[in-house]
């Protein structure tokens, strides 16, 4: 980070690390997906695609993440277990969740073509999360319990329901036959009225779906001869139980043990409230400006596999600007947004109560959102490259007290832009005149503003101040009024006043720029 007189907001950036030994379950749960379900045609009350698809998502998480080393999932939710020791992130629940949600998000997006070939994704799918903290092993029993009872209880009923839909009842007459009937009554109507045997449809349904790791033999290379050389190497298997909380299911598996530790006895009885006490949540404070912050995982590598072009892919960035336009009118309580590079801060107003203000659906929401968008829309601005693999973000939410301390913020942000764009405008140049980039970084050190400009101009011709303004002042998306002319059925015309969100190259750091768009913070223009 550059070094500039704002850098005191970082100062209202709160620590969420979740102290050993607590064990971190990330829990994630589908946006909408009732709707998302019957816009796409899912089979009720399952769609085996569909599940599948979240299965192979879970399995890519563990492929990624090494430290994730169990999950469990069903409908459209899974959870994932980190292992006992992990550093992750440094146990920082806001970057652990948004990075777990982010990549998912990215994965079910990219996969969907592998699980509906012949179904187009007609809009974003996105996902919310949150931590859960758990003290002990008991804690985990207990939460890993509840979660497959909810699944065998939910599928049970949904699975009624359905069938009684399907028969020519309305969902309303459904809901009023199933109202207060027990598992038992449930099991004889779908016998006796659909010849159904619960305990006989598939195990995903009624059991939901685990993804833990086992040992395999796999090829790595092959030796000079052609003998291939294998070792034993750790793979993501998705396996079945119907009580992924007994001492026996866990006991079957000597990595589980290993990573996370045993069960001293099997549990009968389940206390959802008393699992739910150990979410980490954080509340954020009322009337205060919410500012999400999303970064790129690892997009320096992403930039060069992907070939973006240097210092700056106008494509690339046109990319996240369009992302940030498509969160500003899904989100309406996002009123202004800025970013540069690979990083996008997201301000929420005041008196939000988005989610109820709990700091991880929000940043959760939003990042995910981003998250499918960026990777819905990469052929929009790439139509010749191949996403080659899913890319991610993480975020954070921080919170400004007022105004002042908010707009300090976004100076220090486009401050930062400026100055990481110059010296990275002035590192390429000398890199593709011939220098290694070790070179360029010792011939740049120690030097001024001033400097770079005169290594830009006297070595490259180039006059740093007239680049393009989204390189040295990067973008904000907000929203604006709009007039619109109208017609009147007698041919007369009539000024109407609208809203739509717009992408500009300003400097948000004057004065008059907030003087131009009071609406933005909802504060009265000064009067000359």
């Amino acid at each position: 980070m550059a070094n500039s007189k704002y850098e005191y907001v970082k100062s209202f950036e709160v620590e969420d690390e979740v102290m050993p030994p607590n064990l971190i379950v990330v829990r994630i749960d589908g946006r909408g997906f009732r709707r998302f379900s019957e816009v796409h045609e899912f089979e009720k009350p399952n769609d085996e695609r569909a599940l599948n698809l979240m299965n192979s998502c879970a399995a890519a998480m563990l492929e990624e993440y090494p430290d994730i080393v169990f999950s469990y999932g069903f409908s459209d939710e899974y959870s994932f277990v980190f292992k006992k020791t992990t550093k992750f992130y440094q146990r920082r629940a806001s970057k652990i969740v948004s990075l777990v949600v982010s990549f998912f998000t990215s994965i079910y997006t990219t996969k969907w073509k592998e699980f509906f070939p012949h179904k187009e994704l007609r809009y974003p799918p996105s996902f919310r999360a949150w931590v859960i903290c758990c003290a002990s092993m008991e804690v985990l029993q207990t939460y890993l319990a509840w979660r497959q009872n909810d699944c065998h209880i939910n599928n049970q009923y949904n699975t009624c329901f359905w069938m009684l839909v399907k028969c020519g009842k309305t969902e309303e007459e459904a809901q009023e036959v199933l109202k207060g009937t027990h598992k038992q009554e449930k099991n004889e109507l779908l016998f006796q009225q659909f010849g159904i045997n619960y305990k006989n449809l598939p195990s995903m349904f009624r059991q939901g779906s685990c993804v833990c790791k086992t040992q395999v033999e796999a090829i790595v290379k092959y030796s000079e001869n052609g003998t291939p050389v294998k070792r034993l190497r750790r793979k993501p298997i998705i396996v079945h139980s119907d009580n992924i909380a007994a001492r026996s299911f866990w006991n079957e598996h000597p990595f589980l043990l290993k990573e996370l530790g045993d069960f001293r006895e099997d549990i009968n009885n389940i206390k959802p409230e008393y699992v739910k006490s150990f979410q980490f949540e954080n509340k954020l404070m009322p009337l205060t400006w919410i500012v999400v912050r999303i970064d790129g995982c690892h997009f320096h590598r992403f930039s060069e596999v992907h070939e973006f072009e240097k210092p700056n892919d106008e494509q690339a960035l046109n990319l996240m600007n369009s992302c940030a336009v498509a969160v500003l009118e899904q989100f309406k309580d996002v009123i202004f947004s800025y970013g540069v590079s690979d990083e996008y801060s997201f301000v929420l107003k005041k008196d939000s109560q988005f989610y109820q203000r709990r700091g991880s659906e929000i940043v959760t929401a939003l990042v995910s959102y981003f998250t499918s968008i960026y990777v819905m829309k990469w052929k929009e601005f790439f139509p010749q490259k191949e996403l080659k693999y899913p890319p991610c973000f993480d975020g954070r939410a921080v919170l400004y007290p007022t105004s002042e301390i908010l707009r300090d913020y976004l100076t220090w942000r486009q401050v930062d832009c400026h100055i990481n764009n110059q010296y990275n405008t002035c590192f390429w140049m000398l890199v593709k005149s011939g220098k290694s980039k070790s070179e360029a970084q010792a011939y740049l050190k120690g030097t001024q503003a001033r400097e770079k400009n005169e290594v830009l101009l006297q070595q490259f011709g180039i006059d740093y101040n007239t680049l393009p303004l989204m390189f040295r002042q990067g973008s904000s998306a907000f929203w604006n009024e709009e007039e619109k002319t109208g017609m009147y059925e007698n041919g007369a015309s009539a000024e109407k006043s609208g809203k739509k969100v717009v992408v500009e190259q300003c400097n948000i750091i004057e004065q008059s720029f907030w003087e131009a768009h009071p609406s933005i913070l909802n504060e009265k223009p000064h009067m000359v």
